[in-house]
This record gives C-alpha cells, structure tokens and sequence, in this order.
C-alpha cells in the first residue's frame, strides 16, 4: 500500500475519482520546502522549491498497487514522475512521515505564478473532470505519452461532452433516463488529432426491453462552429473553398468544397467566440451580430460531432476576399463574394454540397426579406 501526497488537480475528488475509478478518502496535509506553481502558458500545477514555503494539499493513505498504475498512467500523461518526500499531517509529529509525490520532470515545464485549487476548480475543474474520462479511456490501450500529445484535442472533446448535458427538448421523441442504455465494454482503436470510440452496448427498446448487445463505433471530432457572412445592405454573402480530404477519400472528381466559414470550438471558447476567431482565420474578416440558425449532428448514426451554425450580419465591400488560412496548418482557403441569388444557384445546381452550408442557406432564404426590411429601416 502506497501514501500519495497532492498538491494540484488532483486534490480535487471529482477528477481524482475518475483516474482512480473509486471513492478515497483524502486529509489536510503540508509539504514543506516547495510552492505550487502553474505551469508557463498551462493552467496545471506544478511544485517549485523554496526555502521556507509550505505546499498546502491533500494525503491519500493505503492506495494500491492498480491505483498507483492508474495515477502513473494519468501523470506520466503530463510528463510527471514520483519521489517520497516528508509531509506533515494534523496530529502527526512536524517531522511527518513519507509520502509518494509527482513532480515534473526537469525542464519540461516552467514555473509560473502561484496556483490555487480554488480558482482552477471555477475556471477549469468541470472540463478537465470530463476530459479525464477520455484519457482514462485509453488506459492499458495507449501509451501516457501519446495522450500527452492528443491532450489538447482531448480538452475539445471535454467541452463539447459539457455542452451536450445540458440536452435539448423532449416533447416527440423517448424522454432517455439513466438506465436506458448499458455499455459492456468500450475501446478506443484509433486515437490521434480525432480519434473512433468503439461500444458494445444495449439500448432501451420502444417496448421496454433491452436490445441485444451490439457493437457501434463512432468517429470523435468535437463540436464545431460554421458561420455565413452576409450582407444586408448589399445582399451578399461570403463563402470559402478548400480542398477535403472526405470527398478525395469518397472518390469524388472534385474535391474541394465550397463552405461557410467553419471551425473547431477550442476549450474554453464559446461557440460564438469560435466563430469570430474562424472569420478572422479563414477569411480575414470581424463579424457582426451573430444569428443563429440552429445546433445539429449532421451524422447522428456515425458521428459524435455537433455543429453550431451562424449567419452574421456583416458588411462585405468589394475586394474583401482573398486566401487566407493558420499558418502551420497547411490551410489553403480563397473566399467568394456573391450575391444571395448566386448562392441559391449553387444550391440548386449541387455545387454546394456539404450539410452546414445547405441548411444555412435555406434559413437565409426565409430570414432573407426580414433581414433586408430592418436594415432599410421605416419606409
């Protein structure tokens, strides 16, 4: 049986549980000689020596030889190692006694200003919480130090996993309890930038029973934001083209895809914030008001990605397009200014050919004369 000492996410239960898989019992305890830091441009903790300065954390007595394989797994994701160090504990001698401690390993990270569990826990506990059921997934399947690299797509994954809790409306469709669905087993084949989860499960059945097992996977890319520019005063919009891989793979002659603007939602962003920030990326543009046109799976039987979709009412002059893309990431993306009834042409003849921009396009062909009428004011 091991003693562990912790001083930084960890302490806190939901996510030490998770990594676990079990409920412990933790106490106050101190480790002198050290300060808990952030990591430089990371909100995770790290501990930094000093003399006369006191670690404050929390001890867990008696783990065992997997809970300490899965704490291994879970740090060594951040490139954390142990060492026995002395804490104290209330009612001990202020010599303490040894417990097991992670500590960075040298010159992976650098330290920072001091870090408090209370505010990482307001700003990040429930999205790293989430996140760590993803990297708990990939335990004795993955090694720690490819999860180290998927990290931050892991983070992705966490905040949309939040975002889909909140549910939507049940008034036609089976109101889903906690019961309705029993996973027997879950693994994870491939896991890198986007990653396919694989269950065996049962289902609740429309005559109450249960189905059969059966085996589903589904492909994890995160949730995403697309986003049409238009031009009340002008009846314009802006749309993008890019070559994509999915089309290519199909088998389709001409794989590059005409789109609305279109991005991942980073954790911690917002789905409007994602939106301005794409803009800014794909198209060189600063949106304005954002319209919401609706949130959807686009591939519900195969895919976990869920979409936010946006009309911003933007001005579009003349000579607005150009190429544009993020450096590093190989993006080749030429905007298209046009007018609305081109747009519609595009649509009807096929050109367009990808779900965001069709379903956006249609709301704007309802929302069109109203829009139009509030921009021209009282007549």
């Amino acid at each position: 049986m091991t003693d562990f000492f912790f001083y930084g996410t960890l302490s806190h239960p939901p996510l030490l549980q998770i990594v676990l898989g079990r409920a412990v019992q933790l106490e106050p305890a101190f480790l002198p000689g050290f300060r808990v830091a952030r990591a430089r441009d990371h909100v995770f903790p790290l501990l930094q020596t000093m003399a006369g300065a006191e670690a404050q954390g929390v001890l867990a007595r008696g783990l065992s030889a997997d809970d300490v394989a899965r704490l291994d797994f879970y740090e060594a994701g951040f490139a954390f190692d142990t060492r026995d160090l002395p804490v104290t504990v209330a009612g001990h001698p202020p010599d303490g006694f040894m417990a097991r401690v992670y500590l960075a390993r040298d010159g992976q990270w650098q330290a920072a200003e001091d870090w408090a569990l209370s505010e990482w826990q307001a700003t990040h506990g429930a999205l790293v919480t989430a996140t760590a059921r993803d990297v708990m997934a990939l335990y004795g399947q993955q090694p720690a130090e490819r999860v180290l690299q998927r990290y931050p797509q892991m983070l992705v994954r966490g905040a949309s996993t939040l975002r889909a809790k909140a549910g939507g409306p049940v008034s036609l469709r089976h109101a889903a309890g906690p019961d309705d669905i029993r996973v027997k087993a879950r693994q994870m084949p491939y896991a890198r930038f986007f990653a396919v989860e694989e269950y065996d499960l049962q289902f609740r059945r429309f005559d109450g029973g249960f189905s059969p097992v059966v085996n589903r996977a589904v492909f994890v890319s995160g949730d995403a934001v697309t986003v049409l520019p238009y031009d009340a005063a002008r009846d314009r919009v802006l749309v993008i083209e890019q070559f994509r891989p999915g089309p290519y793979v199909r088998g389709d002659a001409q794989p590059w895809s005409v789109e609305a603007i279109a991005g991942r939602i980073d954790a911690g962003e917002t789905p409007e914030q994602a939106a301005q920030r794409e803009a800014v990326e794909e198209a060189g543009l600063t949106l304005g008001p954002l319209l919401a046109v609706g949130g959807y799976y686009p591939s519900p039987a195969a895919k976990g990605e869920y979409l936010y979709s946006y009309v911003a009412l933007t001005d579009l002059p003349d000579g607005i397009e150009g190429v544009f893309g993020v450096e590093g990431e190989a993006e080749d993306i030429r905007g298209h200014l046009i007018p609305f009834a081109r747009l519609m042409a595009l649509v009807a003849s096929g050109e367009v050919n990808n779900a965001p921009l069709l379903i956006t396009a249609l709301w704007l062909q309802r929302e069109r004369d109203r829009l139009r009428a509030a921009f021209a004011g009282p007549a």
